[in-house]
C-alpha cells in the first residue's frame, strides 16, 4: 500500500514538473508563488491586467494576484495609498495628485491609452463645443473626466463660470441625462457606448476627437518596489505577455475583456480600436502628465504650496528596461 502511495506522489509530482516545463521556465509551483494584490479599474482600459488574470498568465510569471475591482483609477490609486492593496491600475489624474501630495509612489508603466469623450443630450441643442455654453456637464472630479472637461471648454473659448458642472461617477451619468438633469457628461468608454446605445436618438456624441487622451498605467508605492522589485517586474513581464497575447489573439482577447468588464462582446468590438495597449515609458506619458499638473496649478486644485513635481522622481523605469529596454524611450527634455 505504501509502495502504491509512493509511486502515485512520485507521478504527480513528473506530471507537474513536465507541465511547468511546457508552460515555460517562468511556472512556479503553488508554493512558489508570490502573492500582490491589485487595485483595478474593472473596464477595457485595464484590458492587459484582465487578461494577464484571466489567462493565467500571472501564474506563469510566478505570481498569484488577487483583485479588487472599483469604478476609478483614483480609488485605485487610493486603496494602494491606504495599504489596501499593492498595484493600482489608474490614470494620470490620481498619478499628480499624488505627486504634488508628496505620496511616495512608482509608476512603473503604462499600458494603455484613449480618447475622452462627451455625450449629450438631443433637446439640449448641442451641435458644437460652443453650444456647451450655459449647459448643465457632468465630469468626475479627481480623474482625467476632470481635465478633459476644462480643456474642452477651453477650445470652445468658455470657461468654468460658461456652463454648470456637476461631478458625477461614471456609473451616475446615463441615468442623470436620462433624467435630464444635466445636458451632456464628459467620460470615457465603455459608458460612452452604453448611453448612445441605451438612449438611441435621444442622445448622441459631440465631435471632439483629439481634445484629449487618457492614459492607463501601473502605480506602487516606492516603499513597496524597493521591498518587492522582482514581483513588479514579474507583473510588468505578465503584462507584456498579455498584450503580445492580445494582439495575436484580437477576437478572443474582446470576449474576455467583454466578459469580465460586463460588456456584450459585439458592443467592445465596435470601440475597441479606441483602446492602445502598449507597455511602455514613453515622452507621451510625460507630456500628458506635466499638462495634467499644470491645470492642476492654473486651477488651483492642488495641496497647499504644491509645485510642478519632477517625474523623474516618480518614474521608475528600472523594472521595464530589465525586461525590454526599447519598451522605455524616455528623453526627459
Amino acid at each position: 500500500m505504501h509502495r502504491k502511495t509512493t509511486s502515485r506522489i512520485a507521478a504527480l509530482a513528473s506530471y507537474v514538473a513536465l507541465s511547468c516545463l511546457a508552460a515555460g521556465p517562468d511556472c512556479a509551483s503553488a508554493e512558489e508563488l508570490l502573492k500582490a494584490r491589485l487595485a483595478q479599474n474593472l473596464g477595457p482600459i485595464s484590458g492587459l491586467a484582465i487578461v494577464a488574470k484571466s489567462k493565467g498568465i500571472f501564474e506563469k510569471h510566478g505570481l498569484e494576484i488577487t483583485v479588487s475591482n472599483f469604478t476609478s483609477g483614483k480609488q485605485c490609486l487610493d486603496t494602494v495609498i491606504g495599504g489596501g492593496a499593492d498595484i493600482a491600475t489608474t490614470a494620470e489624474a490620481p498619478v499628480t495628485a499624488s505627486a504634488m501630495a508628496n505620496q511616495p509612489i512608482a509608476f512603473v508603466a503604462g499600458m494603455e491609452y484613449s480618447d475622452l469623450k462627451t455625450v449629450v443630450a438631443a433637446k439640449a441643442g448641442i451641435k458644437t463645443r460652443a453650444d456647451l455654453r450655459g449647459k448643465r456637464i457632468a465630469f468626475t472630479a479627481g480623474t482625467g473626466s476632470e481635465v478633459y472637461t476644462a480643456t474642452l471648454l477651453k477650445s470652445a473659448g468658455l470657461t468654468a463660470k460658461d456652463v454648470t458642472l456637476v461631478n458625477l461617477r461614471p456609473q451616475e451619468m446615463l441615468p442623470a441625462l436620462a433624467a435630464g438633469s444635466i445636458d451632456a457628461f464628459d467620460t470615457w468608454e465603455p459608458h460612452i457606448s452604453n448611453a448612445k446605445k441605451a438612449l438611441g436618438e435621444a442622445a448622441g456624441e459631440l465631435d471632439t476627437k483629439g481634445t484629449y487622451s487618457e492614459t492607463f498605467n501601473i502605480v506602487v508605492m516606492r516603499p513597496y518596489l524597493d521591498a518587492n522589485p522582482a514581483l513588479v517586474e514579474k507583473f510588468i513581464g505578465a503584462l507584456i505577455d498579455a498584450e503580445i497575447w492580445m494582439k495575436a489573439h484580437p477576437d478572443e482577447a474582446i470576449a474576455v475583456v467583454a466578459d469580465a468588464a460586463g460588456m456584450k462582446r459585439d458592443e467592445l468590438s465596435a470601440i475597441w480600436s479606441e483602446y492602445v495597449y502598449r507597455v511602455r515609458l514613453d515622452d507621451r506619458l510625460i507630456e500628458i502628465l506635466r499638462t495634467h499638473a499644470a491645470w492642476r496649478l492654473e486651477s488651483g486644485n492642488h495641496p497647499p504650496g504644491a509645485t510642478m513635481p519632477d517625474f523623474r522622481n516618480i518614474i521608475a523605469a528600472e523594472p521595464l528596461k530589465k525586461l525590454d529596454p526599447a519598451r522605455v524611450t524616455l528623453s526627459w527634455k
